[in-house]
């Protein structure tokens, strides 16, 4: 997809910047149909069951697909089904992540902003930091490892809170990963990304 970035780049740009990123990739993502969709989360699946690291996490932080992204409900009930225990997050009103554990497809119910969440017990924003690994909704991921989000900042917040040494991994289309984003000071760069037919690339990598 490029680069759009470079050395000096004040903040007004990087955000302007990312906002022309991010129309550009929703655009890209709204032309796949519910079949691309669906084959990309099965590919994604089988990358992320077969990853070392997630066969050993006790707890793994996760999130339930909405629209275009990469479908992420079958990774979500495989890994439940495995006996990991999964929590996924809850969007709260200051626009911060609660968490809450996934007990099968029966336990989501309708959250904000046309979100499923579960309806069980919420956790608290700091059990994202008690897991054993970080798997995160992204737009697109560069070479170093940052991260573009859709702008809200929800998953900053929470990804600030998770300790250097937890995997944190980015689910992505295959085209997704690129040679350079731009970057802000809160940023927080991940340490992996999956994409359906090309598995698992570490990054920086």
């Amino acid at each position: 997809m490029g680069d759009m970035s470079g050395p000096g780049v004040n903040m007004g740009d990087a955000q302007a910047q990312k906002a022309s990123w991010r129309s550009r990739v929703l655009e890209s993502r709204g032309r796949l149909s519910a079949e691309e969709r669906a084959s990309a989360g099965r590919g994604i699946r089988d990358a992320v069951l077969s990853l070392p690291e997630l066969g050993m996490a006790g707890t793994v932080a996760v999130y339930y697909s909405v629209g275009a992204e990469p479908e992420t409900r079958g990774l979500v009930f495989g890994l439940w089904k495995r006996g990991t225990y999964v929590v996924l997050p809850v969007l709260r009103e200051d626009g911060d992540l609660d968490w809450a554990s996934y007990e099968g497809p029966e336990s989501m119910v309708p959250g904000a902003r046309g979100l499923l969440e579960p309806g069980e017990t919420r956790r608290g924003v700091e059990a994202v930091a008690r897991a054993d690994a970080v798997l995160v909704p992204a737009l697109a991921v560069d070479r170093a490892g940052n991260r573009l989000g859709r702008g809200g900042g929800s998953f900053d917040r929470a990804l600030a809170r998770v300790g250097p040494l937890v995997p944190l991994i980015a689910l992505l289309y295959d085209d997704e990963l690129v040679d350079r984003l731009p970057a802000e000071p809160h940023d927080v760069p991940v340490r992996a990304v999956v994409r359906p037919t090309r598995g698992v690339t570490p990054v920086p990598g």
